[in-house]
């Protein structure tokens, strides 16, 4: 049971590495924000389905019913996505990452309103903890900082992702990982077409290899991956847990994008770094 638990961490924490490159290609890629996110949607969506024929999984929406939940959610994910590459542009990949990951914080306080758990008071400390984190991040509070922007656009994305996944959660015993996440990233594809004919791709030849990977290596194998860890946790556990996104990002920042941290944004990136720590001990115990 422990070494299933232990296989199970370590996808869960794979999966968070391959999603932490978004904050170096969010940075990097020369494009506008929304052509990038359909890109980073129709791609996903693509290389997810070529995965699903090859292992022949049904892409159908069972019921009806689940419709409105799996449109909803998607929706949700769009604007995450959206928003948090805004977050990633108005200031850096250390805080724009780590100003998104507030998203547990609001798992944990929001997930007993859509489950039957209770909340647990230990949720309430690690929530607080990764918000003095992130308070400990802020340069200023002028609100014409583009940094107080890019972290407001950072708890902003951080709510919709929150629900997101929160919303998904009662379909990953319906459904496989890798389905639901090509059907999300269909749909966002397809509500986001327009930019593609409204704003400016001149530049988009010359950023394909990075589009392809952000399209396979950070949504496609990344989120499925995460999404299916909610099989084996609950959601506010794979939040906190997938809360080491930003020191992986901040690392890979640094070695391809020249990023220095500041002082800063060690102490607040430790807190984080710590509720990640204390919530996989507490998951283990189970």
């Amino acid at each position: 049971m422990k070494n299933q638990h232990s296989y199970q961490l370590l996808l869960l924490t794979f999966a968070t590495l391959l999603i932490s490159t978004s904050g170096a290609l969010g940075k990097f890629i020369d494009l506008p924000t929304p052509v990038i996110i359909w890109c980073r949607s129709a791609l996903g969506a693509l290389f997810l389905f070529i995965f699903c024929r090859y292992k022949k999984l049904s892409i159908k929406i069972n019921s009806r019913t689940d419709i409105p939940t799996i449109l909803l959610s998607a929706l949700l994910l769009g604007t995450h996505w959206v928003t948090y590459f805004y977050a990633l542009k108005l200031s850096n990949v250390a805080i724009g990452m780590l100003s998104m990951f507030t998203f547990p914080v609001i798992t944990a306080l929001l997930e007993p309103f859509f489950t039957k758990s209770k909340l647990n008071p230990i949720h309430i400390i690690l929530a607080l903890m990764v918000l003095l984190g992130i308070y400990i991040l802020a340069p200023d509070f002028n609100f014409e900082s583009t940094y107080i922007k890019g972290i407001l656009c950072g708890v902003f994305s951080a709510l919709c992702y929150a629900l997101r996944n929160l919303i998904l959660k009662r379909h990953v015993h319906q459904y496989n990982g890798t389905v639901l996440m090509m059907q999300q990233a269909l749909i966002v594809s397809i509500f986001l077409l327009p930019v593609m004919f409204t704003m400016d791709i001149t530049n988009m030849q010359t950023q394909i290899p990075y589009l392809i990977i952000l399209g396979l290596v950070t949504t496609a194998i990344g989120h499925s991956l995460f999404i299916a860890s909610f099989k084996h946790f609950s959601v506010s556990t794979a939040s906190i847990i997938g809360s080491v996104q930003p020191i992986f990002g901040i690392i890979i920042a640094f070695i391809f994008l020249n990023e220095i941290p500041t002082l800063n944004t060690f102490f607040g990136g430790s807190l984080i770094i710590a509720t990640v720590v204390i919530e996989s001990i507490r998951s283990r115990k189970r």
